[in-house]
């Protein structure tokens, strides 16, 4: 099965698109969207992300910000700018979009995929940035890949079979990676919508699970089409301006 894996698109249409013309110029063929949480937030059109995904076959999980959307976290957790952007969100989102957002899980089991939006051991809000956040998190699920989002920066962490010894790695943007059997993943595609890795350009993954093959992707999206957006609904300066450097 070809899976397109998508992360944090935080109601970014322009980049939601962006990537998917992408999927189509390279050929690039998937039997279904697995979309690792955060669809809203941050960004100008949480409906139209929503309805984009919808005309997909897609898995969709639950990440924090569309948790804030819900009024399921509090949001003195949040940054003010983030916060007052949660509120907007919730407002904006309509009722049939907060009963499909409200019924997405945080963590959902894949045959031998583990798919969560934060981390196995915490699927809501931990950041696995690091080895030793990685290390404490390999034990915390059952299967041998897991895949996560939320901190909108593409990793790779590899646990050896044999020695449990974790490293961090990075794929070269369109160089498919051979999964090994003998090893187990913690797999990060990066954000769609918000990157956060100094490259501003939207990023994703696509994954083969029968060749077992994992393959990073970036494209360049119209940033000055969402930033209109969100200057047209009055959004914080910082999170506009923050697009352009992928900060």
């Amino acid at each position: 099965m070809r899976c397109l894996i998508l992360s944090d698109i935080h109601a970014n249409l322009a980049a939601f698109e962006a990537v998917l013309a992408d999927v189509a110029v390279r050929g690039l063929q998937y039997d279904i969207v697995w979309c690792l949480g955060d669809l809203v937030g941050y960004g100008p059109d949480p409906n139209e992300g929503i309805a984009l995904l919808q005309t997909l076959p897609h898995v969709c999980l639950s990440g924090n910000h569309d948790w804030a959307a819900l009024g399921r976290i509090d949001l003195r957790t949040f940054n003010p700018d983030a916060a007052a952007l949660a509120e907007w969100t919730r407002e904006a989102l309509t009722p049939q979009n907060l009963r499909f957002l409200m019924a997405r899980p945080s963590s959902l089991g894949q045959e031998d995929f583990l798919l969560a939006h934060a981390s196995p051991r915490e699927p809501i809000w931990e950041y696995v940035l690091d080895v030793m956040v990685a290390e404490e998190n390999f034990p915390c699920f059952t299967q041998r890949y897991c895949l996560v989002g939320h901190t909108h920066m593409p990793a790779i962490f590899v646990e050896d079979g044999k020695t449990h010894a974790v490293r961090l790695s990075y794929a070269t943007p369109g160089a498919p990676l051979t999964l090994r059997r003998d090893a187990r993943y913690i797999l990060n595609p990066g954000s769609v919508g918000q990157p956060r890795d100094g490259d501003p350009r939207a990023a994703y993954a696509v994954l083969d699970t029968s060749a077992l093959t994992w393959t990073n992707h970036r494209v360049e999206y119209p940033i000055r089409v969402t930033q209109d957006k969100m200057r047209a609904n009055r959004f914080p300066t910082r999170m506009i301006e923050r697009l352009d450097y992928g900060r």
